[in-house]
């Protein structure tokens, strides 16, 4: 995969501390921006927006 690209939620003082994604038309990857040439995690496309929406429930949750 290339092109990562940070969260918009990375403002110039937290810019090294947010995930990176990147996509293909089948597949989304995300890695630790701090921490690039490590593992990654990869998702079809179709399971990364509920991927997303369990994060953010879970979020809500706390």
């Amino acid at each position: 995969m290339g092109n990562w690209r940070k969260s918009s939620y990375s403002g110039p003082d937290d810019g090294n501390e947010c995930v990176e994604i990147a996509n293909s038309p089948t597949r989304v990857a995300v890695r630790d921006s701090k921490a690039p040439t490590r593992a990654t995690l990869t998702f079809r496309t179709t399971a990364y927006a509920p991927f997303l929406e369990a994060l953010k429930e879970s979020a809500r949750e706390l």
